[in-house]
């Protein structure tokens, strides 16, 4: 029996910011885990992994200064949890909070019962009690948890996962360290989205000046600057606006630890080391790059890809990129995560030595959008020199067709793109440089090869957004109606293929996450398309994927920027 979807029961679970007797080894934490990172104690048998949680929160100090994060296990960010492939995961879960708490497992496939989404599988765990999660594992990679209530995700309610493989790794590395990304902020998450609500702009702190303008018109002339500029302003649009929430408030992190601490992941010279890279942000994307050294991305979102060697990469929030690098001098190394709108970053250190630190590279300048982000026609774009080499661009994302464009989505929509096109070759604004090879969609190639199948149904999902009231929905079009309520589900029926296409409406970046199946990207790699359980969407772009609707239950479907998903970038799939 499915369960009952209703936006009370959702709200209500939003709302709220005995194995003992057959244990029979332990499981060895990992030494090569530094401060920050903890193994949680768990216990292993011939069937079974077995953990206990415990969420509370709890005082500490970050920095210098005094914060008061959820802690699980007593650790912030919370334990690694490392599952066994083939085995069954048991995770009894307490909550010690005074409100309602949930744990979602983040890539996992897994009986929807499990999958730890208040109001729309389960009531959520209240205060006292415990819940147990169980459920079998059936794939191995770096993935990650956190809270599917409320805002605590921001507050720290998250860690990492990493599903140990039942076979031999294809890929050899004789080190590994997770590397976990996320944004902190000493406000109280409730005032961060007041603010926003409130006043359009309200974090950002990188506007463009006089100074600015003087610079430009340096750089493109008097003439194409004003034009430029005159653009923007007919969309009342800033193209410096980026990211809703930035460093004026966010201290970046990795592993819970900020740029001041730089902690050290310490390694021998010649050894090949892997970096379990997550980005388990509210609301930033980072831009990562280790100056020096070339990155040999391997998995992507827990699954395996061909080997693709890069200079940097832009994970969006909710990604995992797995990469393996071989330091071949005895020095330091920057392990460099900036914002991706330039307001801050996140540092640590690669070294041969526990008191060697690199600092930080060359800070670059603030990450300004370009016209495509605003999908100009196209007699425009060919007046405009700067967009020529977009009209050139292949589409590599197949039959992604766009059938209803011409819907206008009401004051939900500050912009409605007519012209949405396909970005999986581009790695996104302010990272294209000469001679730096940066990763894109594109470059995903699937380690082992998927049936080959034709979708027997499409949906289109339109990505809306207003950021003076600070609305976000997902318009879903079936061919037959459009909708956008919470409780309008998208059926999936059971054993077909379905093809999204997604259409990005907004200035912004969104990073949709489908729990319980996997989303192949159509990115011209035929048989071996990467999937992906988190696909980001740049602005004005166009994405297809094929879902094989083969998990029964409801499923959420949501942006995981914290803020864009809690206030209607959410939706529901029902598989059946």
């Amino acid at each position: 029996m499915l369960s009952k979807i209703s936006r009370r029961n959702f709200i209500k679970g939003t709302a709220a910011g005995a194995a003992a007797s057959i244990l029979s080894r332990s499981i060895p934490a990992c030494a090569s885990w530094p401060k920050g990172i903890q193994a949680a104690r768990g216990v292993e048998t011939d069937s079974a992994v077995h953990y206990r949680l415990t969420i509370r929160r709890q005082p500490m100090l970050m920095g210098l200064r005094r914060a008061r994060p959820i802690t699980i296990n007593g650790l912030f960010p919370g334990p690694l949890i490392q599952l066994r492939e083939g085995k069954d995961a048991v995770i009894q879960v307490k909550n010690e909070l005074p409100e309602s708490t949930s744990v979602h497992w983040h890539g996992i496939i897994l009986p929807y019962q499990m999958d730890g989404v208040p109001g729309v599988v389960f009531p959520g765990i209240e205060p006292g009690e415990t819940f147990t999660y169980r459920f079998p594992v059936r794939q191995s990679g770096t993935y990650w948890y956190h809270s599917h209530t409320g805002l605590q995700e921001q507050l720290g309610h998250y860690g990492p996962l990493i599903c140990l493989p039942g076979d031999r790794e294809p890929h050899e590395y004789d080190r590994e360290f997770v590397v976990m990304l996320s944004d902190w902020t000493f406000e109280d998450p409730h005032a961060v989205l007041m603010h926003l609500k409130k006043w359009e702009g309200y974090y950002n702190y990188q506007k463009r000046t006089v100074a600015d303008l003087f610079r430009e018109v340096a750089r493109d002339g008097f003439l194409k600057t004003i034009k430029r500029r005159a653009m923007w302003a007919r969309m009342r649009m800033n193209p410096r606006d980026t990211a809703d929430i930035t460093g004026a408030t966010y201290s970046f992190l990795i592993n819970g630890l900020g740029s001041d601490d730089n902690q050290v992941f310490v390694y021998r010279p010649g050894e090949r080391v892997r970096l379990r890279i997550i980005n388990a942000s509210a609301a930033t994307y980072f831009d990562v790059r280790i100056p020096g050294l070339k990155m040999t991305v391997i998995q992507a979102d827990g699954q395996d890809v061909q080997p693709v060697e890069v200079d940097e990469f832009r994970i969006a929030v909710a990604e995992t990129y797995d990469v393996i690098v071989e330091p071949g001098e005895d020095k330091a190394y920057a392990v460099f995560a900036e914002a991706m709108d330039r307001s801050g970053f996140a540092l640590a250190t690669l070294s041969t030595s526990p008191g060697s630190k690199a600092g930080a590279p060359k800070r670059r300048p603030p990450l300004e959008r370009g016209m495509e982000a605003m999908a100009m026609p196209a007699m425009e774009m060919k007046k405009n020199k700067e967009m020529k080499s977009m009209q050139n661009m292949t589409d590599r994302c197949g039959m992604c067709s766009v059938e209803a464009s011409d819907y206008p989505f009401g004051p939900d929509a500050a912009m409605v793109v007519k012209h949405p096109r396909c970005m999986v070759d581009m790695p996104g604004p302010g990272l294209s440089s000469p001679g730096v090879k940066v990763l894109t969609y594109s470059d995903l190639k699937a380690f082992r090869a998927s049936p080959l199948k034709n979708p027997e149904k499409k949906i289109e999902i339109h990505l809306t957004g207003n950021m003076e009231r600070y609305i976000w929905k997902m318009w879903a079009w079936d061919g037959r109606k459009w909708s956008s309520a919470f409780d309008d589900l998208l059926n999936f029926p059971m054993g077909k293929r379905i093809r999204i296409v997604f259409v990005n409406h907004t200035m912004m970046d969104h990073p949709i996450h489908l729990h319980g199946m996997w989303m192949y990207i159509q990115n011209g790699n035929g048989g071996i398309v990467p999937r992906k359980h988190t696909v980001n969407i740049k602005p004005s772009e166009k994405l297809c994927v094929d879902v094989d609707a083969d998990a029964l239950g409801n499923w959420a479907f949501h942006c995981h920027i914290l803020y864009h998903m809690h206030t209607g970038m959410f939706r529901v799939v029902r598989a059946c």
